[in-house]
């Protein structure tokens, strides 16, 4: 009897898929974002801002229990896209454009890490910490809330995402910390790579979309920087930058409300370009 219960034991143990869970689902696409300011947020909302097709989804970046936010958990893309933001920017509008044009069956996931002022340096996973310990110290507090390590705090985000969906691409928004840095499309190109490596991606699949500083027909602050930027693609292929011309201002450095929107809507239509599909008015 006991060799019988034994055998009953095993038998149930070995049908029994211990740690399995879901594969990832193809048709829920990841995005990560990072940069500085104006990754963080672009302009006061208005009501029309929070109307948002539940396709889209934001991981919550920290434990925010006004806003019921667990961290690491998916919530409806209600700005701001940040447990500790306060407005919009880019990137609410770049997932309202692709959930309005991909089939009904696909769903859009943004993870956001934004540290105003910062350098690019900052993202560099061996030499940060030597870049920081020379910067602000209202800066290191921030990065402190991000365990002292923005960077991996993104790619520890972007492996628990990956549990649930599939990266399809980076959006980048950095630069103005490092305008006149000639050698800054390469220090990106290692971030990438870094990121690829670590999340154990296709580089071929997975774009790099960077977005202009406040263009010169704004009379933008850091304008002449774009020039730089324009390098990137020769530098880091499947990269694109984003044209931001046109795109509204409130002090010639950040983006204001109705220039983040029309920005991450540019963001948008190229990603869907990369995808393969002609974008339609997001609502």
């Amino acid at each position: 009897m006991k060799m019988k219960r034994m055998l009953l034991w095993l038998a149930a143990l070995l049908s029994f898929p211990i740690g399995a869970t879901a594969d990832p689902d193809p048709n829920f696409h990841i995005y990560l974002c990072f940069g500085q300011s104006n990754m963080e947020s672009g302009g006061p909302m208005n009501e029309a801002d929070r109307e948002v097709d539940n396709r889209f989804q934001v991981m919550a970046d920290f434990d925010a229990p006004q806003r019921g936010w667990e961290k690491g958990k998916w919530y409806d893309a209600v700005p701001p896209l940040s447990a500790k933001g306060r407005g919009i920017c880019m990137v609410d509008y770049f997932g309202r454009t692709l959930v309005a044009t991909l089939p009904e069956n696909v769903r859009v996931g943004v993870i956001k890490v934004s540290v105003p002022g910062c350098k690019i340096e900052l993202f560099e996973k061996d030499g940060f910490q030597t870049y920081l310990d020379s910067e602000r110290e209202w800066m290191k507090n921030i990065v402190q809330g991000y365990g002292g390590n923005p960077y991996q705090y993104l790619v520890d985000m972007a492996k628990l995402a990956q549990q649930d969906g599939v990266i399809k691409g980076i959006l980048l928004h950095q630069g103005e910390s490092n305008a006149g840095d000639k050698e800054w499309p390469n220090k990106v190109k290692g971030v990438y790579d870094n990121l690829i490596a670590d999340l154990n991606l296709k580089p071929e699949e997975v774009p790099l979309l960077a977005g202009e500083l406040v263009h010169a027909d704004q009379e933008g602050r850091c304008a002449g920087f774009n020039e730089i930027m324009a390098e990137l693609p020769k530098t880091l292929p499947n990269s694109y930058v984003i044209s931001s011309a046109g795109c509204t201002t409130h002090d010639r450095l950040h983006f204001n409300s109705e220039g983040s929107r029309e920005f991450g809507k540019r963001y948008g239509v190229k990603m869907l370009e990369v995808l393969g599909h002609k974008s339609v008015e997001s609502k």
